[in-house]
This record gives structure tokens, C-alpha cells and sequence, in this order.
């Protein structure tokens, strides 16, 4: 299997994150092996990865959470696997340069969360997360407008089921879903559309976040509502989930959605 340049661009978040299949992962590993270009498409993202997670709070994991990964920590780091390619470092150097003037590009037009101000850096996640998903070529881990084929492709690759029982309908069709990175963790994403709309939602397990009020099992949820470099994000939490809406559509109409979602 062979791919390439502009497919392969398209897979580096994916290939950076272990989310391509097997015989995906090869193709772009072997891609990269023989290509000056996309390796130094690869570092610029591995070093834009980098400058994010540097640059936005880290928060303390659950206890619960480092007493499963201490033993992990603990053992020796695995070997790099055989054939794996070693960047010049003028390679490295570039991309990283690349990286940090788009990243200075992207952060200085834009006000960020005031320090402690906890649940606007869960916000500004959410939509970095969005912003993935709506780059243009980007394709979604599953595409399919049909719930019952969206949440069992979930298993296994986060670890919590998401509720989300909403499918979709003629106002707001369901487009697919996605896995990111949210600050520590993994969240689903799940994709509607509303016209020409994106409206992501993403769902990971709440614990050791800050999040709104709320959300027992015998009150309804308090959804948040915030603006992040202009895309108006609801968050709320639902027990033990978090649920994170992202569009830069009217946030009455998202409203409208998240009751939906709130449907038995």
C-alpha cells in the first residue's frame, strides 16, 4: 500500500496519535522514510503538539489514575520500533521553526482563558479539538449517519461508553464520529451538521475536570455557555460524562440540539 503526499498530510495527526490501522500506519511510516517534505510536515505538527500541551495548564490526574499507571511509569520505555527513521537535525529544526510561527500566528489574535479560570481552558480544548475536525480533508474515524453504527465504533477506543443516544435527524444530521485528545485523556466526538454548519460534541469521563453544576440524575444538566475565538461552546456534565458542544453556529439553534441529546 502505497500513498501520496497530500493523503499523507492528511493522516499525520492520526499517524502521530496511533489511531490509523495497521497497514495505514506502514504506508505513512514509509511514506515519511523517503519524503524531505512530509517529514518536515510531520515535525512541524509533532512540535505544534508539543507548544499546545507546553503552553496550556496541566492539571493534577486522579488518584485512582496514577495508582493504574504506576506501574507503567515504572518500566522501561519500549524500543524503538525497527526501520523507525531518525530526523536530520536540520530537518527538526525547521519544522520546529515552522511550528512555533504558526503557533505564534494562530495565539496572538485570540484572548485566551485568564489564569485559573479552569472551565474556559476546558472551552478552549474543546475547540482546539473542533478546529481538527473541521480542517479541511480531514476524514472522520467513522462516517455514517446511523447511531447504531457511530457508538459501537467507540469500543475500544475510549474507555467509558459514551450516552449519547440522539442519531441524528433532517435539522441536525448525524455525519460520523472521531477520537481527540482532550488535555489528559481521550474524548468521542461525535459529528452533526446543521446547512452548512459543524457542530462537534465531544463526550469524555469527567473526573479530575472542572465543569458546570448540576446534571444529577434527577435534575436536568446546567450547559455553560461560552465564546472561544469566536465559536460559541456548551458544556455540561451528565454524572460521570462531560459533554463539550463546538460549532460556529447561533447558540440558540445548539440549545436546540443539546435538548435533543437530552431525549430518552
Amino acid at each position: 500500500m502505497s500513498v501520496r503526499c497530500d493523503e499523507t498530510r492528511l493522516r499525520l495527526l492520526d499517524y502521530q496519535r496511533g489511531l490509523l490501522v495497521a497497514a495505514e500506519h506502514e504506508a505513512v511510516r514509509a511514506h515519511l522514510d523517503g519524503c524531505a517534505d512530509c517529514t518536515r510536515e510531520d515535525a512541524a505538527e509533532q512540535a505544534l503538539g508539543e507548544a499546545l500541551d507546553r503552553r496550556l495548564p496541566q492539571y493534577p490526574a486522579p488518584l485512582g489514575l496514577k495508582r493504574r499507571l504506576g506501574p507503567r511509569w515504572a518500566a522501561s520505555p519500549p524500543a524503538p520500533p525497527a526501520g523507525s527513521r531518525a530526523l536530520r537535525p536540520a530537518l527538526a529544526l525547521a519544522g520546529l521553526a515552522a511550528a512555533l510561527a504558526l503557533f505564534v500566528v494562530l495565539a496572538v489574535p485570540h484572548r485566551h482563558p485568564a489564569p485559573g479560570d479552569a472551565v474556559s481552558v476546558v472551552a478552549l480544548e474543546a475547540v482546539n479539538d473542533h478546529l481538527r475536525i473541521v480542517e479541511p480533508g480531514r476524514r472522520l474515524g467513522v462516517q455514517s449517519g446511523d447511531g447504531h453504527q457511530v457508538r459501537p465504533w467507540f469500543t475500544g477506543r475510549v474507555d467509558f461508553a459514551p450516552r449519547v443516544q440522539f442519531g441524528g435527524d433532517d435539522e441536525f444530521p448525524l455525519r460520523g464520529g472521531a477520537v481527540e485528545r482532550f488535555l489528559d485523556r481521550r474524548a468521542a466526538v461525535f459529528v452533526y451538521g446543521r446547512r452548512l454548519h459543524t457542530i462537534s460534541l465531544l463526550v469524555v469521563r469527567a473526573d479530575g475536570m472542572p465543569w458546570p453544576a448540576g446534571g444529577d440524575a434527577d435534575a436536568p444538566p446546567e450547559r455553560a455557555g461560552l465564546i472561544v475565538r469566536g465559536f460559541n461552546v456548551l458544556l455540561w456534565r451528565e454524572r460521570d460524562l462531560g459533554y463539550a458542544m463546538v460549532s460556529d453556529l447561533n447558540v440558540g439553534e445548539m440549545r436546540a440540539l443539546a435538548a435533543r441529546l437530552a431525549t430518552p
